[in-house]
């Protein structure tokens, strides 16, 4: 049994990381959370101690450290300018680290968190659950099997549909989220980088507050994607249902399903890290990279191979006057 500390306990991802604690038989020990509506920890650890204050989180870690419960792992929840700074008090403390997706906002944050790994011996670990999601192996294997030459057709489309709250809270502000490619498109770049090779060419149509679009080339695949949290750019049929949320995978107009089980990935995801298999550094840094410089490319409008919902009309910023 390894002992577990958390950091970003009242965040939305938060419960996930503690039902993988439990599942996988480990103990959280210590969590720390700016904000107090962290009572789900009851559902999983009532006995955990929590902390509103850093500085006593961190007295409480150093203590543990010294003592017969040391952290063995710190799972970090917290928003994702906040990743490499909580990510280094992990190392510093001698625990390996969990983080959540975007491991960090730009690359050179993962050269320096190599460095800090090499001082203290221990490791990062990133969770890039759609890895591990059966339908996603099973594609990127017919894709290793078919031709060597062979160059496809990819559609990605992820609407997520999110209420004004968002643009008050960290998500809405670029410098802190990274904007809506980091904040909900990373792991599908890293899917796709993962499955279809490296980027050979990346261009932005739209970049706004509310959505995302662009185009890559990839070594094995052109790819048309498109972001959003507005609903109005969901397609008419999921609206006429009721639905906020949309997700598709099209390879050469063939949809891939994907939808189910996302709930247990991370727990998966957790199990692959205690077994020895967890993905790195150097397996974060490809999506890294990608949405940096999605973050500072000029965007080009509807010019070229655009995703067909990226003709959406575009609307004003909900605080704008």
């Amino acid at each position: 049994m390894k002992n577990f500390a958390l950091i970003g306990a009242a965040g939305y991802i938060a419960p996930r990381h503690m039902k993988a604690i439990k599942d996988t038989n480990n103990q959280l020990l210590a969590a720390y959370d700016k904000f107090d509506s962290v009572g789900i920890i009851d559902s999983h650890f009532p006995n955990a101690d929590f902390f509103t204050e850093f500085e006593r989180f961190d007295r409480h870690v150093e203590k543990l450290k010294r003592g017969a419960d040391k952290i063995n792992y710190m799972s970090v929840c917290s928003p994702n300018y906040l990743h490499d700074s909580h990510i280094r008090f992990g190392l510093r403390v001698g625990a390996n680290v969990i983080c959540e997706k975007p491991l960090v906002l730009n690359p050179w944050n993962i050269d320096a968190l190599k460095e800090v790994e090499q001082e203290h011996g221990t490791k990062v670990f990133n969770i890039l659950q759609l890895r591990l999601h059966p339908s996603i192996i099973a594609l990127k294997e017919k894709i290793q099997n078919g031709p060597k030459d062979k160059v496809y057709d990819i559609d990605l489309a992820y609407i997520t549909s999110r209420g004004h709250w968002y643009y008050t809270s960290w998500k809405g502000d670029v410098t802190k989220s990274g904007g809506i490619a980091t904040n909900i498109g990373v792991h599908f770049y890293d899917m796709l980088t993962w499955i279809f090779g490296d980027v050979k060419e990346s261009v932005v149509h739209i970049h706004t507050h509310d959505r995302a679009a662009g185009y890559f080339e990839l070594e094995k695949a052109r790819v048309r994607w498109f972001l959003s949290i507005n609903a109005d750019t969901l397609p008419k049929a999921v609206k006429e249902r009721g639905g906020r949320t949309y997700r598709s995978l099209t390879m050469e107009g063939e949809e891939i399903e994907f939808s189910d089980g996302f709930t247990e990935l991370h727990t998966h995801s957790y199990q692959h890290i205690l077994d020895g298999e967890g993905f790195g550094l150097d397996e974060a840094r490809n999506s890294i990279q990608i949405v940096h410089d999605i973050r500072h490319m000029e965007p080009i409008g509807l010019r070229g191979e655009f995703h067909p919902l990226a003709k959406a009309k575009l609307v004003n910023h909900p605080f704008s006057v």
